[in-house]
């Protein structure tokens, strides 16, 4: 736990051009995508958000998840000039450890360069990629 910083899952205190803003035009993963699109996947989405004692947002995730078997962590950030100071790993913890998300049997995700941290979590690439399918639509 970080003394200075807390994670919630409440929604209604998400702030939304923050998010916008990152996933839209600083992601790697999100760049482009048009704010009604970031508004219904937060709608359908376990949403969690980091923030500082004095309320300011500075991190976020989502987890697509059935609550019973699958959960897929998603638009995973921490704003630049909070990284390094262990919130990526508090964020984590927080998702991993969460009571509603405690009986999933199987985590996905997808990363370009974070896998130092999540390697902490116990994930792991996949040797079975022939597996997995995806139909990508834009």
């Amino acid at each position: 736990m970080h003394p200075d910083y807390y994670v919630s899952t409440d929604k209604s205190r998400l702030n939304l051009d923050l998010i916008e803003d990152f996933l839209a035009r600083r992601s790697y993963w999100a760049k482009g995508r048009k704010r009604d699109t970031i508004e219904k996947s937060i709608a359908h989405s376990m949403c969690f958000g980091v923030y500082a004692h004095n309320g300011q947002q500075v991190g976020f995730a989502r987890v697509v998840t059935d609550y019973s078997v699958f959960a897929w962590i998603m638009d995973v950030f921490i704003i630049p000039g909070y990284r390094k100071n262990g919130l990526g790993r508090m964020l984590l913890e927080d998702i991993i450890s969460h009571p509603e998300l405690s009986g999933i049997e199987k985590w996905g995700l997808k990363t370009l360069d974070a896998h130092g941290l999540y390697k902490k979590f116990g994930f792991r690439t996949t040797t079975q990629s022939e597996l997995i399918m995806e139909k990508i639509v834009i």
